[in-house]
């Protein structure tokens, strides 16, 4: 399971969440095992039913001032239950006065007791981004990822069938490389997949007969891009006469990312075939769909509406 240290919070994030260790120094190698981060709430106040296990905690302003209006005793008694639960660390907001309590406790049980000078509100919108994108579901994908007309197009086929090359052939008319023959995707929320490619090898190919290239330095910095929302599945495959495939463009296949559909579209490679061209279509018959405006199902209307006299006649002719 993914796990993120407390100690590697602070090496990457430290400086926009602004934060500070406090105590319980010891307990940096505590680890956050998802991307759930939040606020005790009525705990404080003895109700720990619905307490969540193995969350990082934030304290703001109506908690600490909860803290401070109590006595010493109760205040003791309340952060001695408090942590009990084990959770990888707390994080108080709005550079607060802390109680010695929590101070003393935080030390005794080795919880990193964090202190950030940033509103409850601001660390929050800053911290969360970071945690989701780092417990993100995420796969590998053996293929190439392109922006064509700003639309994230994944090939994939079987090894060798030309999804480097008919990338390159993309980039050369002006596309965009994001990733080949390895595609790190990631999930966002629940519908988004973005796609990228391993760090070591970034921005480069490997074409057959040449080797790898840099596609950066080849066709410069606007051939390439980051990373992409991955939007179509393009599916290059070997021509079979005994294969069926599509010709209308009337059903919409679709195939499963990280639980995620996306359409899919199988193109069969045979002697003559412009992959390049046809890719462009697929990119540009996508962006039409997504304002609404669907080719094949518009064709099928006008053809029903023009054989719908036809068909009329032929109901009521009775002979």
């Amino acid at each position: 399971m993914t796990a993120l240290t407390v100690a590697e919070l602070l090496a990457r994030r430290g400086d926009l969440l602004q934060l500070e260790v406090v105590a319980g120094e010891s307990g940096l190698d505590r680890k956050i095992t998802g991307a759930d981060i939040s606020s005790p709430g009525l705990v404080l106040a003895g109700f720990a039913e619905r307490l969540p296990r193995r969350r990082s905690q934030v304290l703001g302003e109506t908690e600490i001032m909860y803290l401070h209006s109590l006595e010493a005793s109760e205040r003791a008694e309340v952060l001695r239950a408090f942590m009990r639960h084990d959770r990888p660390c707390i994080i108080v907001t709005k550079g607060l006065e802390l109680p010695d309590e929590l101070v003393e406790l935080a030390e005794e049980h080795a919880v990193p007791l964090l202190r950030s000078s940033l509103k409850t509100g601001e660390f929050f919108q800053r911290i969360k981004p970071f945690l989701e994108d780092e417990f993100a579901p995420s796969t590998a994908i053996h293929g190439s990822l392109a922006d064509v007309y700003g639309v994230g197009l994944l090939f994939v086929g079987q090894s060798g069938i030309g999804k480097s090359e008919c990338v390159l052939d993309l980039v050369e008319r002006g596309h965009r490389l994001v990733a080949d023959d390895v595609v790190l995707v990631r999930r966002r929320g629940v519908d988004v997949l973005i796609g990228r490619a391993i760090e070591h090898q970034q921005f480069h190919m490997e074409i057959r007969g040449i080797g790898i290239i840099d596609v950066r330095a080849l066709f410069g910095i606007r051939s390439v891009r980051q990373q992409k929302r991955i939007e179509v599945v393009v599916q290059l495959e070997h021509w079979s006469d005994e294969a069926t495939y599509d010709r209308t463009g009337l059903v919409q296949e679709t195939t499963d990312i990280l639980g995620v559909e996306i359409p899919r579209v199988v193109i069969p490679l045979n002697p003559g075939k412009n992959i390049t061209v046809i890719s462009e279509v697929v990119a540009m018959r996508h962006l039409l769909r997504y304002a609404g405006v669907d080719s094949a199902r518009l064709f099928e209307q006008n053809l029903r509406a023009m054989m719908q006299p036809v068909r009329d006649y032929l109901e009521e002719d009775y002979e």
